[in-house]
């Protein structure tokens, strides 16, 4: 599937690595072929990876049920399919593009970047700039307003320059 996955990896663990199966997924693979989970991929005969990769490729060849691929009932075709690696930013972008030009409420929201679920948008999901107030950059210390520290910040400059003569003072001397 264009991934080259080491050969020391456990089965399981490294068909989960292609983007588009998960962990279920990968364990149903795994029980229709008959493979051990606990092998080493580096173990598996070139049969048996002709064969995963015909399952991956086609699971309803293989009477996998439709609620188990990831893309029931595409909008342009009408199958069910099983998206695997590049496909599914592809088709994630273009069924929202979809929406956009068919100006449906979800493309609104998608356009708007708001929340397309029907979440609420009162008081939470404010990170994306869309909905509140944007937090600025790095706030300024809290200046404490008793009275007697203002004062004092104020006095000891003077007192320093007091101490110390004047440089003009000193060349009148010489």
């Amino acid at each position: 599937m264009g991934n080259d996955i080491p050969g020391e990896r456990k089965v399981l663990v490294g068909l989960t690595q292609i983007k588009g199966i998960g962990y279920s997924f990968a364990t149903a693979i795994l029980d229709t072929l008959k493979i051990e989970t606990n092998s080493n991929i580096g173990h598996l005969t070139e049969e048996n990876v002709q064969a995963i990769e015909k399952l991956i490729t086609n699971p309803i060849e293989s009477s996998f049920p439709s609620w188990f691929l990831n893309r029931r009932k595409d909008i342009e075709t009408g199958n069910d399919l099983h998206l695997l690696t590049s496909d599914i930013p592809f088709t994630f972008r273009n069924d929202i593009e979809r929406e956009r030009i068919t100006a449906s409420w979800r493309g609104y929201r998608h356009l708007s970047g708001l929340k397309v679920r029907g979440q609420r948008t009162r008081t939470s999901g404010r990170k994306g700039g869309a909905v509140g107030v944007a937090k600025g950059g790095m706030a300024a210390p809290a200046k404490k307003s008793s009275s007697s520290d203002a004062p004092a910040a104020v006095a000891a400059p003077t007192a320093a320059a007091a101490k110390t003569p004047a440089p003009a003072a000193e060349e009148k001397k010489e």
